[in-house]
């Protein structure tokens, strides 16, 4: 098992990607209880649309951080390796 900082992998399991696909199907799944009944004002859907999208878009950045961070430690380990 190799340990890094802020994440665990466990045979190439990438725990942090699981755990924002797991947080993007609960923001799917809190949109539909959510959704808003046909008497509700009409800013009511959009709105909850644009939360879902921002916080599925945020744990998107997250995880595009995250990749970056992987990535610079892979080339650091490398070049450590190498001097």
């Amino acid at each position: 098992m190799a340990h890094h900082p802020g994440i665990f992998l466990i045979k190439g399991i990438d725990w942090k990607g699981i755990g924002y696909l797991t947080s993007i199907l609960s923001v799917f799944l809190l949109g539909v209880i959510a959704w808003p009944k046909p008497d509700a004002p009409g800013w009511h859907a959009p709105v909850l649309v644009a939360g879902m999208a921002t916080s599925i878009l945020g744990m998107a950045f997250r995880y595009k951080a995250h990749l970056d961070t992987q990535r610079e430690l892979r080339r650091a380990e490398a070049e450590a390796r190498r001097s």
